[in-house]
């Protein structure tokens, strides 16, 4: 039996068509190539960036080839990569999520919105945002046409049908202690969120397309970027990988994968890359590591939780 995956999906830019879309039982995509692409789907995503970038580059000069990828890999994933069965959460822009089982391969609607169409089936239930998790939110929330939810199953079935799961959810098997959890599970949000206040704010910026962040769960050929920022000169682009608890030894291979991607597929002819690894403890393992991987650092986090006792007594006035 197949596996049903998950998807989000953003209808418009700050969903301007999800009406649109929801009337007409579809999702769809666009990015400017007005061409039938029925024909030109292969089963490897990397087979159709590898013909589409030049294309996609041609008709926008000024946009990078980092902009490009993505660009060409969300549509490929609307138009293939979804399979009939799969489920999408689309938010309305009202707070709220449509859910909906796509049931139709690609079909090409040429002079309509979002012409890169798919057929769904659409659940007459919304999901709210407040009802998810604060992993799933930031998930749902992060910036791009499509990213992968799969990981959240679990919790997505219990919303559709109604059953609310509890506020805070470890859907990362490798960390042993769930209360640790709830207060790293804003690690990523936490870093996108105050970027200019840190070390890596001195001299990066998160990747950006037309003022929107793009760098944010940037998607790979061996798994998504947790974030991708580039050097305020425009010379480097950095790969950072961020670990909620004790990162291990291989944490360094992962991140050595993302760099040769960013390197071969993203990086212009004059542009290095860096990475970055970011954990509350490492151990002998990486540091042996991390000791012939000159062009990766680490970089340990804290994270605080104080209780402070109130002086207000029972009538709630104070003592």
């Amino acid at each position: 039996m197949a596996t049903k995956n998950y998807f989000r999906i953003m209808l418009g830019r700050k969903s301007r068509y999800a009406e649109v879309c929801q009337k007409g039982n579809f999702i769809g995509a666009d990015f400017e190539i007005n061409l039938d692409l029925t024909e030109k789907l292969p089963d490897d995503w990397r087979l159709f960036n590898r013909e589409f970038i030049p294309i996609y580059l041609k008709d926008h000069p000024d946009k990078t080839k980092v902009s490009a990828g993505l660009a060409c890999g969300a549509l490929w994933t609307v138009a293939k990569g979804i399979k009939n069965g799969d489920i999408v959460l689309c938010p309305n822009g009202s707070g709220s999520y449509m859910v909906g089982e796509v049931v139709e391969n690609y079909s090409y609607h040429s002079g309509d919105v979002l012409p890169h169409r798919r057929v769904v089936r659409w659940y007459p239930n919304l999901i709210e945002r407040t009802a998810m998790s604060k992993a799933l939110q930031y998930s749902t929330g992060s910036i791009g046409t499509v990213s992968t939810i799969t990981k959240f199953a679990e919790e997505i079935e219990k919303l559709i049908s109604g059953n609310v799961p509890p506020t805070i959810i470890a859907t990362d098997d490798t960390i042993e202690d769930p209360s640790t959890f709830a207060l790293e599970e804003h690690l990523e949000e936490f870093l996108i969120q105050n970027w200019k206040q840190t070390e890596f704010g001195k001299k990066y910026n998160i990747y950006e397309e037309d003022g929107e962040l793009v760098g944010q769960q940037y998607p790979s050929d061996t798994g998504p970027i947790d974030i991708l920022a580039i050097s305020k000169d425009k010379k480097e682009l950095l790969v950072v990988e961020l670990k909620k608890g004790r990162a291990s030894d291989h944490v360094v291979g992962q991140v050595q994968r993302y760099m040769g991607y960013v390197q071969q597929e993203l990086a212009e002819e004059s542009q290095t890359v860096k990475g970055v690894i970011v954990a509350l403890e490492d151990d002998i393992r990486i540091r042996r590591a991390l000791s012939v991987a000159p062009n990766i650092e680490f970089y340990r986090y804290q994270v605080s939780f104080k209780l402070y006792k109130s002086d207000m007594n029972g009538t709630g006035k104070k003592k």
